[in-house]
């Protein structure tokens, strides 16, 4: 084998999974990780007998590289990757390209773009979305950096990534840090969902008295609808099918109800808050995952704080899908896509990304974590209308939303009365609610303001600042 077409940093199952990959796809490969004896199992392991050679030294890893050298790092977020950044840099020479295939931080990305183009080395904050399994058959990938960067690697990653029929699931996103910056939105999506089926569990369980199986068969009919189709509702029909093999018992039963979480949902939530774009969906399931972890306290408060009597509703039948529970989780998991994708909008305008949302849409709907049928209807949203202000106006998302409102209301008004926490589904019903009233009470926030703190207000029936001596 003569020089190899691209290197990999990091041979973690994500690392390990996207070089075989790469190879299987006709490109060749040197590889390089922290501890040799890593590699070394790698190269005789997974990486036996293919167009994969390793290296002991970062500096032996570089020279068995073709020039340009196409350097992809598969290492932990933050300082991690600025320690890789500084190893390797004195081995680089000038239209060498570094691309950071982790879950960075997109300002971090912004800093590091314009650092290595200062030394005329390329970098590319490429976000990766599909797991182990994607990583391996194709994922979704969302590179960004200069435009000369991402046209150096077109070529690799288009081959790498998911097909779907109107073709890969990769496009250039933007500049500086606009790939990691839409990963990290894509998580935040991904949290919605997850906690919005986790919160369909719960109900079906507690309210509706149903086992794994049952569930199973309805996230299977879900599974079939245009509206709900996903990888996500695919793999809670699977978990909750799945026995222990212990006692033959659903296996989900028996595991902690504290959920981890790795950043980039705190990273999404954040960042809305900055550029003041509301996220509740998002924000209620990061704030699910922080209460979880809170577990003895939790078992220690229902003792003293107890649920309310037993209080039954109706969920709809197994047999149809469950229909308001169905409706509401529609509900939500487009205010979920809404929300990431108004985010998306008002970054852009910020940080001069120039999205292209329909693109977006496309690429993550083969290979990623959130495809979903859903996104052929939210890439033919912003096909019509880029300047969509909302996705909930979209006029067929609208006319989702208004028929699912009722099964969304039904669900929350019960689960409230039941004492059964569904905060994904109540703050998607507060912000729809909010969204489409015309006049909401600030007015009253902004007298208060004035009154304590002389902030000043505005009114409906005169221009300009006005303050009034309350006190």
């Amino acid at each position: 084998m003569g020089k190899a077409h691209f290197g990999l940093i990091g041979l973690g199952v994500m690392g390990e999974n996207l070089v075989l990959n790469a190879e299987r796809n006709g490109f060749s490969s040197a590889v390089y990780n922290r501890t040799y004896a890593k590699t070394q199992e790698f190269l005789v392991g997974l990486g036996a007998g293919k167009q994969i050679v390793g290296a002991e030294t970062l500096q032996e890893f570089v020279g068995l590289l073709e020039r340009p050298r196409r350097i992809l790092m598969m290492v932990k977020a933050g300082q991690p990757v600025d320690d890789t950044i500084a190893a390797i840099s004195p081995f680089l020479e000038e239209g060498d390209l570094l691309i950071d295939g982790g879950n960075s931080l997109y300002t971090d990305t912004e800093r590091r773009v314009a650092e290595l183009e200062r030394q005329s080395f390329g970098y590319i904050g490429m976000g990766v979305s599909g797991g182990a399994k994607g990583a391996l058959e194709g994922p979704s990938m969302m590179p960004g950096g200069t435009k000369a960067a991402y046209d150096a690697i077109e070529p690799l990653v288009q081959k790498m990534a998911a097909q779907v029929d109107d073709g890969p699931c990769v496009t250039y996103i933007g500049p500086g840090g606009a790939g990691h910056f839409v990963k990290t939105v894509h998580n935040g999506i991904e949290y919605g969902i997850e906690q919005i089926l986790a919160e369909a569990y719960d109900l079906m369980k507690r309210v509706g008295g149903l086992g794994g199986d049952q569930m199973a068969d309805v996230l299977g009919q879900w599974n079939q609808t245009e509206e709900l189709a996903s990888f996500l509702v695919e793999i809670t029909e699977i978990c909750l099918r799945t026995k222990d093999p212990a006692d033959g018992s659903d296996l989900v039963e028996h595991i902690v109800d504290a959920a981890g979480q790795k950043g980039t949902g705190l990273w999404t939530v954040v960042s809305a808050l900055e550029m003041g774009v509301p996220v509740p969906t998002i924000y209620a399931a990061l704030n699910a995952r922080v209460l979880s972890s809170l577990r003895p306290e939790r078992q220690a408060a229902e003792a003293v704080l107890p649920a309310p009597a037993p209080h039954g509703f109706d969920l709809g039948s197994v047999e149809t899908g469950m229909e308001p529970l169905r409706d509401a989780c529609i509900a939500a998991c487009i205010v979920s896509y809404g929300q990431g994708m108004a985010l998306l909008q008002e970054a852009s305008k910020l940080h001069d990304y120039n999205l292209n949302f329909s693109a977006i849409g496309q690429i993550w709907k083969g290979g990623c974590i959130i495809r979903a049928r859903l996104l052929q209807r939210i890439q033919d949203a912003y096909r019509a209308n880029p300047n969509l202000a909302n996705l909930m106006v979209d006029p067929w998302f609208a006319d989702q939303i208004n028929r699912r409102l009722p099964g969304l209301r039904q669900v929350v008004a019960g689960a409230a009365l039941a004492g059964i926490p569904v905060p994904c589904l109540s703050s998607t019903l507060d912000y729809i609610d909010s969204y489409r009233t015309g006049r909401l009470p600030q007015n009253l926030v902004q007298a208060m303001r004035d009154c304590f703190g002389s902030h000043t207000y505005e009114r409906t029936d005169q221009a300009g600042a006005f303050h009034t001596e309350w006190l």
